[in-house]
């Protein structure tokens, strides 16, 4: 079953189309690449799916619901979650409170209970460091709960922002380059926490990246961009012998 259909999505910026008529379809359970040159369109469609910019055509379901147009936070909550190129944590927050920022998106109590720490308030919290720590857990991270997140290495950091997404429950997790940066033991380790995460999280997911390796080993489908169009989509294996992607993309 398609989790995620889009068609005919397109924006422009100053007359210059960056993105144009952006098709993808993406069934439940896949873990699905988006690849191409610096430039190709890749962050502005993550953009355009969670709600960051609206399109100018074009339509965006998820699980059947149009999201179209809707904003960042609504989006969210009909189950698709993303993490970012440039690292976005809350720096100044404890390792703990990044992961909690993500489950009180789900409006756990009322502003009334907040301020006036009813017992409801208390049991929430409860429920929800429980909760966190568990998801800390599946990442390694649980006995750097108390630390600030400035304070992590980076790639505790790319593990933790991903931890903090899937605190919001979503169906479909946006991962947008997330071996930036990361030194092969580090890339080794991450698509192995692609990996546990889709298979234990039952998670669809959606991956930016330029590391061939990564996308090659973990993907089973393939999109590839190049100055904001498809150039071509299909089987991971087949895309990548493809010549237009060898000249396109791998420069060859």
């Amino acid at each position: 079953m398609a989790l995620l259909e889009v068609s005919n999505l397109s924006i422009s910026f100053g007359g210059l189309k960056a993105v144009n008529e952006f098709e993808i379809t993406i069934e439940q359970g896949e873990l699905y690449g988006l690849i191409g040159p610096n430039g190709a369109g890749k962050t502005t469609i993550f953009n355009l799916l969670t709600g960051v910019y609206k399109p100018d055509t074009g339509q965006i379901l998820l699980d059947k619901k149009n999201i179209t147009g809707k904003k960042t936070i609504e989006i969210n909550r009909e189950g698709m979650a993303r993490t970012f190129q440039n690292i976005r944590l809350f720096h100044n927050m404890t390792v703990l409170d990044n992961v909690k920022v993500g489950l009180h998106n789900g409006n756990p109590y009322s502003t009334i209970e907040g301020i006036l720490r009813l017992p409801r308030y208390y049991k929430v919290e409860r429920a929800m460091n429980e909760k966190a720590m568990e998801l800390l857990e599946v990442f390694g991270l649980q006995n750097e709960a108390n630390f600030l997140a400035s304070n992590l290495p980076y790639g505790k950091q790319r593990k933790l922002e991903i931890a903090r997404a899937l605190s919001t429950n979503p169906k479909l997790l946006l991962l947008d380059e997330p071996a930036a940066g990361m030194n092969p033991n580090e890339t080794a380790e991450l698509m192995e926490t692609i990996r546990f995460v889709r298979k234990n999280f039952n998670m669809t997911i959606l991956l930016i990246e330029h590391d061939m390796k990564l996308v090659s080993g973990i993907c089973e489908k393939l999109t590839v961009l190049n100055f904001g169009q498809v150039l071509t989509q299909g089987d991971t294996a087949t895309v990548l012998h493809d010549p237009q992607v060898i000249t396109a993309y791998l420069g060859e």
